[in-house]
């Protein structure tokens, strides 16, 4: 069902096949919805899954197979200026949108004692700075009568300690408290505020080893997908969800914890 025809979306971080990003706007088109989706290779470049050639192509021609409108951008969003940057570029190419999913991240595993305030700000820049200023000029230029939507994606830090991910549980963590704030502020704007923790996602990074040891802990019998999560964004988008806002999600197939 074309639930979100007509609609614009925006999705940061959207740069490997098997990710989340690129389940979520897949998700998303196959509602109707055109898509501007933003990457930056650099950094899948020096994680251990890497990034093989022309990745971000593939998905955009995917993405127009559908039907949709697509386009997309390498964009660091770790500039002070990328969140005006880059909703001006998407003005250009389709108006304002309805939509906007920050999905895209930075994470370094480190121990604590190997944290430097040059770690931390990379940490900072990324999952706090860019994800609130985007949300900030969506907000301030979204002027239709209804139907604005903005979708977080968190890590389910509140749940439990990240052992090794200190810069990284610190910073999603702020996410979770600005969601409740800005959601209450957002709403005169028509504008519903959600974030999603879609637990452990297979997208590619997990070895066998760690996958037979998070499988013991899902209820039921499977690790979590890019699709699971995707699913969840594609409803929040929609206008089925107009009642849902403030809200950090844990859609996490049940996993157990310790």
């Amino acid at each position: 069902m074309k639930t979100l025809k007509g609609k614009k979306a925006v999705v940061t971080g959207v740069s490997r096949q098997n990710g989340i990003g690129a389940s979520i706007c897949e998700a998303l088109a196959e509602a109707g919805a055109d898509i501007f989706f933003t990457y930056w290779s650099a950094y899948d470049r020096t994680m251990p899954w890497g990034i093989e050639q022309d990745e971000p192509l593939h998905i955009q021609r995917k993405l127009e197979a559908l039907g949709v409108v697509c386009h997309s951008l390498e964009f660091d969003l770790s500039k002070e200026e990328a969140p005006q940057i880059l909703l001006d570029k998407v003005c250009e190419v389709f108006g304002v949108p309805d939509i906007l999913v920050n999905n895209a991240c930075y994470s370094v595993s480190l121990p604590y004692s190997a944290l430097t305030s040059d770690m931390l700000d990379r940490h900072y820049f990324v999952n706090v700075r860019a994800p609130i200023m985007l949300s900030v000029a969506f907000a301030n230029m979204f002027e239709k009568p209804q139907g604005g939507r903005i979708i977080m994606m968190t890590s389910g830090q509140s749940l439990g300690p990240m052992p090794g991910e200190s810069a990284y549980a610190a910073t999603k963590g702020a996410i979770d408290a600005f969601v409740k704030t800005f959601a209450v502020e957002a709403a005169e704007k028509k504008i519903t505020v959600n974030a999603i923790n879609p637990g452990p996602t297979d997208t590619g990074w997990m070895n066998e080893e760690l996958k037979q040891y998070l499988l013991a802990k899902f209820p039921f019998g499977r690790i979590g997908t890019p699709k699971d999560a995707a699913r969840l964004v594609r409803f929040l988008a929609s206008d089925e969800a107009e009642w849902i806002t403030g809200q950090v999600i844990h859609s996490e197939g049940g996993f157990v914890r310790g």
